[in-house]
């Protein structure tokens, strides 16, 4: 098959789009870097665009040397892999059961909109907090995962994904003798990869990205999580921790490249998590698993 003359150019157009949306995004992160790279000169004067100029590491130096950023970082850490842990488990007991026809599980229908009502309305703020502060939760970790445990979104993604599964491995397993458990767990899953490194993604995303309830939960600021310490420092206009530098390392920083340093440093571990996360999008691990 040849391709049309209005087919190559269409694709032309949309390679070319795409590329502009892509080069768009990566631009601001490139910024951000050449300025936490930059000489204080550089950076004050605002000369600083896509390389650094007067190239230093000082910056990064003074950040990792800070003991509220490394504590803020491993709070995120802790916050990412509790998270992960509940979110998933949760997902995927919660999406197995739902993916069943309602002659199977007459309940579904009534439990599948009582989880999509919870995303489109929710209790407040208020309420949602007087909770987490009757539970005795502020001030600790669970206030931070524990409020969304359930991700409904990911267990849609997750239900739909299972119905698209093969009806006929499921037969095979109960006749084999196999439970719902053995079945959910040997069978669902390990075909369910593409699936679980998307929801794994998006749920290690939102936990690292989330800096609004840390601000809220937690009334000491030694107990914020990562973002939420960075947004603390990039709204603090006045970075009072510079004075504290030596003479030399204050020649070659500055307010805006410590504040670059830090944002940078804190999108740098899902910019290293997601291309080995990406190549699962694409394969499809179905294919094939029933025979004629």
């Amino acid at each position: 098959m040849r391709d049309s003359g209005w087919r190559i150019g269409f694709q032309i157009v949309n390679y070319t789009f795409l590329c502009m949306i892509s080069i768009l995004c990566i631009l601001p992160m490139i910024h951000v870097l050449a300025l936490s790279l930059s000489s204080n000169a550089a950076a004050s004067a605002g000369i600083v665009r896509l390389w650094p100029i007067g190239l230093n590491t000082t910056s990064y130096a003074y950040v990792l040397d800070q003991a509220g950023f490394i504590h803020s970082f491993l709070i995120s850490l802790q916050r990412v892999g509790l998270g992960i842990i509940i979110n998933l488990l949760l997902t995927v007991t919660l999406a197995y059961p739902l993916s069943k026809e309602s002659t199977k599980f007459k309940s579904r229908t009534f439990y599948a909109w009582f989880f999509v009502f919870t995303m489109l309305f929710s209790g407040g703020l208020i309420p949602t907090y007087m909770i987490i502060k009757s539970l005795g939760l502020l001030d600790s970790l669970w206030a931070l995962v524990l409020p969304g445990a359930v991700p409904v979104f990911s267990a849609i993604l997750l239900l739909n994904f299972f119905r698209g599964l093969p009806k006929e491995l499921e037969e095979a397993a109960f006749i084999d003798g196999a439970g719902h458990f053995t079945t959910l767990f040997r069978i669902f899953l390990p075909l369910s990869t593409p699936a679980l490194a998307t929801i794994l993604l998006l749920t290690m995303v939102g936990h690292w990205n989330s800096w609004f309830d840390g601000l809220i939960y937690m009334n000491s600021p030694q107990n914020y999580p990562l973002q939420s310490y960075l947004q603390t420092i990039v709204i603090d206009k006045t970075f009072t921790g510079l004075t504290n530098l030596n003479t030399e390392m204050l020649r070659n920083v500055s307010d805006r490249t410590v504040k670059s340093a830090q944002i940078f440093l804190g999108a740098l571990p899902v910019l290293l998590v997601y291309p080995f996360l990406q190549k699962f999008f694409m394969k499809g691990i179905v294919m094939g698993s029933v025979k004629e």
